[in-house]
């Protein structure tokens, strides 16, 4: 049995021109050229989906929306919308209408969105809605957020900043540039607004330049013929031939060549390349995402970047920020990552012991998001199920760096300060336990510059890897002249409630 559609849109050719092109595919269309004459008909007539207009002549089309849905909860609704609404009709997607498409109109797509909605497939438009507050986890636990996609939605100024823009720049097809730290989420960003675009069934391919050599870059981006190169077995598909139609993503960008920078500058331009060793031309259409933790504009005011290209990606930017930022998004991040680690390794694990989250949030995360989610899973994976995490599963860098390292450094120094002048001289132990606490905060201080790697940490401070555990195991575990933890405690300081 065909399905039926009301279209509910007070252009009367455009509806006229969705009425038969539907029709011609399957579908059999109605047409309502009023909000309030829509809702009549929907009320006289079941329908098994609903395109609406977002901006109607004598109603809006959220109104309508509410209104269908107070008659028929389960209603599945479409909304249409031009590029000034994306941002008004993503809120339109939180109050229940299954996607969205801006105009103008693409045939395919209307047909592929009807598709998925009366298949029930949920929108990638709906990610927000899998992580909303469901519950509590108990003992002052924050509410956790439950969902199975990889993006977490927090509610920091920050991030609702980053969101924001995602939802204004996903449904264009503008090239984007994606700055931030190692470990902030560029690729699932990227993801993201291809998820939430007009390319969302094609493909999605990242590539990493970081990665790669000279030679292999233009391989990997344009592909090959068999025998252009040593090594070169049979023809290979590039990235840009895997991503047609979608969008390509290319992390660290900045490592490009010169020379590769200046094949992708022509193929952006004329959308034709050529595989490496071949003649023959071939089209291409990709939406390209690019990320960098380096400002490419600066680079290019140095000459390591074309100023040409960097201009090409630079339709629109967005800065991702990194975890300290976001600090209230810490905990209920904490939660997101427990309910995927537990869904991964088949656990039932209770939460958080308390002076856990108390680490987390004194933590500076200089991985950002993906040190934080590894610290869970390794939790998680050393955690009983049934029973809640404690301090043990963590790393020595989050128990020993409770606070991070510039209010540290001025703790250890008002400390210093109240003690009485005959007091430092007379008792050695004191002069041993500044001297240690300098050592200590120096080794932090590299091994945060080198993302506590213990390898490159041991070689800039020219000891081996043995002396450095020691020196860390004496002042975290109460060495240094000390039975207890020469560290300051967090919980007796004011800092600590900040």
């Amino acid at each position: 049995m065909d399905k039926t559609i009301l279209i509910i849109d007070d252009d009367i050719d455009l509806g006229t021109l969705l009425s038969r092109f539907l029709s011609k595919n399957g579908f059999v269309a109605d047409i309502a050229h009023a909000g309030k004459k829509g809702i009549a008909q929907f009320k006289e007539k079941k329908y098994d989906a609903v395109i609406c207009d977002y901006r109607l002549g004598d109603m809006e089309g959220k109104d309508v929306m509410a209104a269908l849905k107070e008659h028929d909860p389960d209603v599945r609704i479409l909304i249409i919308t031009g590029y000034s609404d994306i941002k008004t009709a993503v809120e339109v997607i939180k109050m229940g209408a299954f996607d969205y498409i801006t105009k103008p109109l693409v045939p395919d797509e209307v047909i592929t969105v009807l598709n998925n909605m009366l298949a029930k497939k949920q929108s990638p438009h709906a990610i927000r809605k899998e992580a909303e507050y469901i519950g509590n986890t108990g003992d002052n636990a924050p509410a956790r957020a439950v969902s199975s996609s990889e993006f977490y939605v927090g509610e920091s100024k920050a991030t609702q900043a980053l969101y924001n823009q995602i939802d204004i720049v996903a449904g264009t097809n503008y090239s984007i540039i994606l700055y931030g730290e190692s470990g902030t989420g560029k690729e699932v960003v990227a993801r993201t607004i291809h998820e939430q675009s007009s390319r969302r069934n094609k493909p999605f391919v990242a590539m990493d330049c970081g990665t790669l050599s000279k030679e292999l870059s233009g391989s990997e981006l344009f592909g090959h013929v068999k025998g252009a190169f040593t090594g070169a077995l049979q023809d290979k598909e590039g990235h840009f031939e895997l991503a047609d139609g979608g969008s390509l993503f290319l992390d660290e960008v900045g490592n490009l060549s010169a020379e590769v920078q200046a094949t992708l500058l022509r193929v952006i331009q004329e959308r034709k390349f050529k595989r490496v060793g071949g003649n023959k031309e071939m089209q291409v259409d990709v939406r390209l995402i690019v990320a960098s933790n380096e400002n490419l504009q600066e680079a290019y005011r140095k000459g390591k970047f074309r100023e040409d290209l960097y201009h090409r990606f630079n339709e629109f930017s967005i800065n991702l920020p990194p975890l300290r930022e976001r600090r209230e998004d810490i905990l209920p991040l904490a939660n997101f990552f427990l309910d995927k680690a537990c869904q991964e390794l088949g656990k039932k694990v209770k939460g958080f012991e308390e002076k856990v989250l108390h680490h987390f949030l004194n933590y500076l995360w200089p991985g950002n998001l993906r040190e934080f989610r590894n610290v869970v899973r390794r939790a998680v994976l050393l955690t009983e199920s049934g029973k809640k995490i404690e301090t043990s599963t963590l790393p020595w860098e989050i128990i020993n760096e409770t606070i991070p390292l510039q209010r540290r450094e001025e703790h250890d120094a008002s400390i210093a300060s109240a003690l009485p002048f005959d007091k430092k001289l007379k008792d050695g132990s004191q002069l041993k336990e500044a001297v240690g606490k300098a050592e200590f905060a120096y080794i932090m201080e590299v091994m945060q510059k080198v993302n506590f790697n213990k390898k490159k940490a041991a070689e800039f401070l020219n000891i081996d890897r043995k002396t450095l555990y020691n020196k860390i195991k004496a002042f975290g575990g109460g060495g240094i002249g000390h039975a207890e933890p020469a560290a300051p405690v967090v919980s007796e300081t004011k800092e600590s409630s900040e």
